[in-house]
């Protein structure tokens, strides 16, 4: 049986770290804005069942996409986390969805590949919703995945609030999600803004879905660089490094 899938990629924010009056999605990585690169890569995906979630410079980034796709678009009027950026998208999302990819405006390097293998695990584990996880070398400043001995997903937790124990964690979040559209619909009303930073955060989902005994996995992939988003001048040039790399090698 063939899902129908979407996909939800997220390019509302200002980036405040890159230093720039240019809104971040905007940048260029090997001469194309990195929103653009997420784009090609989605539509290989799932075709036009695409919705860009704009807010910062909006009619700038949807000028910019629109010289090379015609997603549909949702508008945060406020930034106020990733969770409420997937809410403002729910009610854009075509009907016929039945699954649905959650992408960001600034991993510019996310292979169709390394997609596909998600989705395929998806399936094989029949999960609910499953987190691209990676193993990393330096997990500093990202959250851990916290599993259960069955190999769910209990909880996401941020550097801030772990514990020194989990700290040690490797396996770490990398926000990339592959849900079923009807728990993503059920579970996303249910976030809460209950932090320090008053937003509402997509990596509560997954708590959601261990509380409520749903499949909850992480994809564990190899390659981490892939995954990395891009948050300052000096990200942006080690993925102008690695793209290279990469071009050079399949050359």
């Amino acid at each position: 049986m063939t899902i129908n899938l979407g996909v939800i990629i997220l390019a509302a924010g200002m980036g405040k770290r890159m230093r720039s009056s240019k809104a971040k999605v905007l940048h260029e990585i090997d001469g194309k804005p990195m929103i653009l690169h997420v784009l090609e890569t989605a539509s290989r995906i799932a075709g036009d069942d695409i919705v860009v979630v704009v807010g910062h410079q909006a009619d700038e980034v949807k000028k910019k996409i629109l010289q090379s796709y015609s997603p549909l678009y949702a508008l945060q009027k406020e930034q106020l986390g990733t969770g409420h950026a997937v809410l403002c998208a729910l009610p854009v999302l075509p009907a016929h969805i039945q699954r649905t990819l959650i992408l960001y405006g600034d991993v510019p390097l996310l292979t169709a590949e390394t997609i596909q293998n998600l989705i395929g695990f998806h399936e094989k584990k029949k999960c609910d919703i499953t987190t691209l996880a990676v193993e990393s070398p330096r997990p500093r400043g990202y959250g851990r995945a916290l599993l259960d001995a069955k190999g769910m997903i209990r909880k996401i937790v941020e550097e801030a609030d772990a514990t020194e124990e989990e700290k040690k964690i490797r396996l770490i979040n990398t926000g990339i999600y592959c849900v079923e559209k009807g728990f993503l619909m059920e579970a996303a009303p249910k976030l809460k803004p209950e932090n320090a930073q008053n937003e509402y955060y997509l990596t509560d989902l997954i708590e959601i879905a261990y509380r409520n005994q749903r499949i909850s996995r992480p994809f564990i992939s190899k390659n981490f660089e892939e995954t990395n988003g891009i948050n300052s001048m000096e990200d942006l040039s080690a993925a102008e490094a690695d793209l290279k790399k990469k071009k050079t090698k399949i050359s």
